[in-house]
Parts: C-alpha cells; structure tokens; sequence
C-alpha cells in the first residue's frame, strides 16, 4: 500500500474516533501519538483547551530516554510515567485517544500499562 494512502487512512480514523472522545476538566483527554522514534502522551482538557500533563520518550524526566524507542516495551515504560505525572496532577479518570492507531500492540500496551498505574479510563 502507498504511504500516502495509509496516511489517509490513518487521518480518517483519527477524525471519526475525535468525533466521539472529547475531553472535560474532571475527566481530561488522553491523547497517544506514535511517531517512527517517540511516544508522546498528553492529557487535555478540551473545553479550556490546555494541556494539563504529559509525558514522552523524549521527556528529561524519563531516567533512560536513550534506550526508549517507538516499541511495545517502551509504551509500557511511558504509561507507568504518563499515569504518575497524571495522577500528581490529581487526574484519576480519563478518556481515551488513540489518536487514529488501532488497538493493538504499541497502544494496547500503553493502555494496560496506564491502567495498571491506576488510571481509569
């Protein structure tokens, strides 16, 4: 498949899962993005449009960001990170974006991983 088509593919599952998920102030936004390199994961309050935390494999909190690639072990790193920095900004319950990505692999253990940490989603 041509990497503009699933470039397109992906933006049109982005939009129809956005369509749906939209995030408050008691229960922000969790937003996943996977790029070739890096996970990013930010919680947003929609309504006020902020950005309440985040977390990524590129942040100078994460102790070993140097050994943290775009892969199912490192996900799992970032969702315990994303769901501490979530949880000390007193976010507890959150909605879900994963961003036009399907729910499997990288995302899905990204999720578990959260969950385990303590997020409800």
């Amino acid at each position: 498949m041509r990497t503009e088509k699933k470039h397109k593919l992906r933006q049109l599952r982005h939009w129809r899962v956005r369509k749906l998920v939209n995030g408050t102030g008691e229960r922000p936004r969790m937003s996943v993005r996977f790029t070739g390199k890096n996970i990013y994961v930010q919680f947003i309050d929609d309504e006020a449009g902020l950005t309440l935390a985040s977390a990524s494999t590129m942040h100078k909190s994460v102790a070993e960001r140097e050994g943290l690639k775009a892969n199912c072990k490192s996900a799992e790193t970032i969702g315990k990170i994303a769901a501490e920095s979530a949880k000390e900004k007193g976010i507890s319950k959150v909605v879900f974006d994963r961003g036009g990505a399907k729910f499997h692999g990288k995302v899905k253990a990204l999720a578990d991983a959260a969950r385990e940490a303590g997020l409800e989603f």
